[in-house]
């Protein structure tokens, strides 16, 4: 048996049902690397978390097909490795060698240049500036794709175009791409094809209409004598925003409060709560409390658990709550499955683990798929009121807002009380006032009811 080689294109996986493509955060390994089956090749960014690329064979890299900040389609190609492979003496002819390689030769040839046509936003605009014909710049990036510091580098050298050439780069022809690039960007770079070379490949980003941005630098440096400067949106960003602008647009929102006096719950809590972190060895925070009381009245009132479906409204049988957690630049909803079913020690245990791998960035798919209805603990960081956007396609939204004391009258006398604020945001297709109102009563008389012999277990 004789050892052949074969070249194995690796492909963006299919990691979720609503995935549709992946973005290259950061390549771990490079062109001539021996890779064993298994071993990380990549980053990659999704729409809700980040997630490792393993190898499926073994083999040398032979080609990247894609750049770090691209956005592949799943099922797309992003790298070529070559493996080995066993076949018979004489089973492979010399003519079909030759044929490989000239094969092999010209798919690099191909993706070069296919890579070297590939310009960045801030390259055209550079290059626009410094009146440099990108057609003579030799570029050094991935591929032979033209960077900033080429464009610098050759303006430099200083071999400038003819006075001809020079305006035609820099002519009403060769911005025009630009201009048709840079507004509104929503997922880091942006590749534009060169205007005589084909059609604009945006990685999947739809361009609007809106006028052009300032006269800015892309890459984070400060406006010119300004403080400002551009961040690149992240994928996660991106999806955030898209989600919110649907959230919005299709659903008509409503909202309502409602006041709870925690008074007792806070005295439960601080008898409670060093005896839970020698057992347990997490904090006992009143968020578990406040997330049984209300999966108790998502029981009682079922609709509150459901989506608009056009001609339908489809209740969900299980509830999965999802658990806002904010991280600097993000907030993600983990889903605490079947959260009907759990104690409060075990709400808190859900609530610490989710809370510690969403803010680690550890998250899986599976953690953030098949969210019933969202709670978020907006008083975590002191607000007192807010008005929460509703987790797309959920019914409904509800915030448990800062404990405050405050003067509060009882039986015709002043006391003073720990009050909270407990906010409803609701799809008004599918609730009205009267279900929430009593829902959040509900909600209300679980959390009051709350006292010294209330088990965790």
């Amino acid at each position: 048996m004789s050892q052949n080689t074969r070249e194995t294109e690796v492909t963006v996986p299919h990691l979720a049902e609503s995935l549709v493509s992946a973005t290259i955060g950061k390549w771990l390994k490079q062109p001539g690397d021996y890779i064993e089956q298994y071993d990380v090749l990549c980053e990659l960014i999704t729409d809700k978390v980040n997630t490792e690329m393993p190898s499926p064979v073994s083999g040398r890299l032979v080609r990247l097909l894609a750049e770090e900040g691209y956005t592949a389609a799943v099922g797309e190609a992003i790298c070529i490795i070559e493996e080995q492979v066993a076949s018979a003496p004489g089973s492979t002819s010399p003519q079909a060698g030759i044929q490989r390689a000239a094969n092999t030769g010209s798919d690099a040839l191909a993706q070069d240049q296919g890579m070297r046509n590939r310009y960045s936003p801030s390259v055209l605009k550079l290059a626009a500036e410094h009146g440099v014909r990108l057609e003579d710049v030799q570029g050094t990036g991935l591929g032979g794709r033209i960077t900033r510091k080429d464009i610098e580098a050759y303006a430099a050298s200083g071999r400038k175009p003819e006075p001809q050439q020079a305006a035609a780069s820099a002519g009403p022809s060769a911005p025009a791409p630009v201009q048709a690039a840079v507004p509104n960007v929503t997922e880091g770079e942006i590749f534009v094809a060169a205007p005589a070379k084909g059609p604009v490949r945006s990685s999947g980003i739809h361009l609007s209409e809106n006028p052009p941005l300032p006269n800015i630098e892309v890459e984070g440096q400060p406006l010119e004598g300004r403080g400002e400067y551009l961040i690149d949106v992240t994928p996660i960003r991106s999806a955030i925003a898209r989600n919110m602008r649907q959230s919005v647009s299709e659903i008509p929102h409503a909202w309502t409060m409602i006041e709870v006096d925690v008074t007792n719950l806070v005295h439960l809590r601080n008898k409670l709560k060093d005896e839970f972190k020698r057992q347990e060895g997490i904090n006992l925070t009143y968020l578990s409390f406040m997330m049984k009381a209300v999966v108790s009245a998502i029981k009682d009132y079922p609709i509150m658990n459901s989506v608009w479906a056009v001609d339908k409204i489809i209740v969900k049988r299980d509830i999965n709550i999802s658990l806002a957690v904010g991280t600097e630049d993000s907030v993600t909803t983990p889903v605490i499955k079947k959260a009907d079913q759990k104690n409060i020690a075990g709400l808190a245990r859900e609530i610490d683990e989710f809370s510690r791998k969403a803010r680690a960035g550890k998250l899986s798919l599976q953690d953030l798929q098949g969210g019933t209805f969202t709670v978020n603990n907006t008083g975590s960081f002191g607000s007192i009121l807010s008005y929460p956007i509703i987790n797309y396609p959920q019914a409904a939204i509800l915030t448990f807002e800062s404990i405050v004391k405050k003067p509060v009258v009882i039986q015709d006398m002043i006391a003073v009380r720990s009050m909270a604020n407990i906010c409803l945001s609701l799809d008004h297709r599918i609730l009205d006032g009267v279900i929430c109102g009593r829902f959040l009563q509900r909600v209300k008389e679980n959390l009051e009811s709350y006292n010294q012999e209330t088990k965790l277990y």
